[in-house]
C-alpha cells in the first residue's frame, strides 16, 4: 500500500482589513475580511518539510493589507482579482489562488440633520461577500468569479403557505394556508464575466431577491429560492448559476388561552432551533463548466 499526498493548499485566513479614504474632507470607508488560499506543488513541505516554495502565510496578510493602499477597494471582486492575480502571476510555484472576502457596510452618522463627512454607523442588514479563484500562468490563466450575500434576515406575516405535504405516523405537523415566512439567506451567483460594474451588480441582485421573498405567493420555501433564482438568471445573462441556502426561522402562534386571550396571529413564538434548512441551486442547461469556481478554503472541513 502507497501514501501520497491528496489536496491541499495553504494560506491566511480572516485578515480584518479597513480601508480609509481621506483623500477629501469627506471621508469613505470600506471594512472587508479576507481570507487567502494558495494552490500548486506543495509536496516537498508537506513530506519533507521543505519550505523553499512556500510563500508565508504571514506574506499573504502583509499583501492584503499593503494592495488596500497600492491598489484600494473599489469593490471586493476587483480587489480580490488583484489579489489572485498577484500571487499565480509573480510566484511561479503558485499555480491557483483563491481569495474570500467579506465586506462590512457602514452608514455614515447624521448629526444635526445632516451626513457626518467622518462618522459612521455600523449598518447590519448583511454581509456582503465575494470568491475570487485564479487558476494558469499567461494565456491560459482562467478566473471565476462567485458575488453573493450572507446573513440577509427576512420576514413576511402572510403569502406563505404549507400543506399537501408528505405524512406518515410521526407527521405531527398540521397544514397552513397562512403562516409567517422567515429566514437568514445565504445566496451566492457565479459571474461568466470579469467585464461587470461590480458596485451596480450587488444592490441590483440584492433588491430582486428582497422583491420576490416579498411578492411571490410561497408555497414553500423551496419554491420562493427556486423563483429568486430564476429571476437573477432571466435578468442577467452573465450570471451561470445561483446557489441558495435558507434556514427556516420558525415562528408558532402561542397559546393564550390560559390567559383568557384571543391569539388570531398575532403573538408568536420565534424558535431558532432545530430549523429546516433548504438549499438550492439554480442553473442555465448551458452553464460553462464551474471548474473550481465552489472549492473554498476550508471546503473538506464543512
Amino acid at each position: 500500500m502507497g501514501i501520497i499526498l491528496g489536496e491541499n493548499q495553504y494560506g491566511k485566513a480572516e485578515n480584518r482589513v479597513v480601508r480609509i479614504y481621506r483623500e477629501t474632507p469627506r471621508h469613505e470607508i470600506k471594512d472587508i475580511n479576507v481570507g487567502s488560499a494558495l494552490r500548486g506543488d506543495f509536496t516537498a513541505a508537506h513530506t519533507d518539510g521543505d519550505q523553499r516554495k512556500v510563500l508565508p502565510t504571514d506574506t499573504q496578510k502583509q499583501t492584503a493589507y499593503a494592495y488596500a493602499k497600492e491598489k484600494g477597494i473599489a469593490s471586493i471582486e476587483q480587489y480580490g482579482l488583484e489579489l489572485a492575480r498577484h500571487f499565480v502571476d509573480d510566484y511561479e510555484p503558485v499555480d491557483g489562488a483563491r481569495i474570500e472576502i467579506e465586506e462590512y457596510a457602514w452608514e455614515r452618522a447624521v448629526v444635526d440633520g445632516k451626513e457626518h463627512d467622518h462618522t459612521w454607523v455600523r449598518k447590519g442588514q448583511e454581509v456582503r461577500t465575494a470568491d475570487i479563484t485564479v487558476e494558469g500562468k499567461g494565456e491560459g490563466q482562467k478566473t471565476w468569479v462567485i458575488g453573493g450575500l450572507k446573513d440577509l434576515v427576512v420576514l413576511k406575516s402572510t403569502g406563505s403557505e404549507f400543506h399537501d405535504f408528505l405524512e406518515d405516523e410521526y407527521t405531527i405537523l398540521q397544514p397552513t394556508t397562512d403562516r409567517v415566512m422567515s429566514t437568514s439567506l445565504v445566496a451566492k451567483w457565479r459571474f461568466t464575466t470579469t467585464d461587470v460594474d461590480w458596485e451596480a451588480i450587488y444592490p441590483a441582485i440584492k433588491q430582486i431577491i428582497v422583491d420576490t421573498f416579498a411578492t411571490v405567493q410561497s408555497l414553500a420555501l423551496q419554491q420562493t429560492l427556486y423563483q429568486m433564482g430564476k429571476t437573477i438568471l432571466e435578468t442577467y445573462d452573465f450570471i451561470a448559476e445561483v446557489k441558495l441556502s435558507a434556514p427556516n426561522i420558525h415562528h408558532f402562534v402561542y397559546d393564550l388561552s390560559p390567559f383568557g386571550l384571543e391569539n388570531n396571529k398575532e403573538v408568536f413564538n420565534a424558535d431558532d432551533r432545530p430549523y429546516g434548512l433548504i438549499q438550492a441551486t439554480v442553473t442555465r442547461d448551458d452553464a460553462p463548466d464551474a471548474g473550481p469556481a465552489w472549492t473554498q478554503q476550508m471546503a473538506w472541513l464543512g
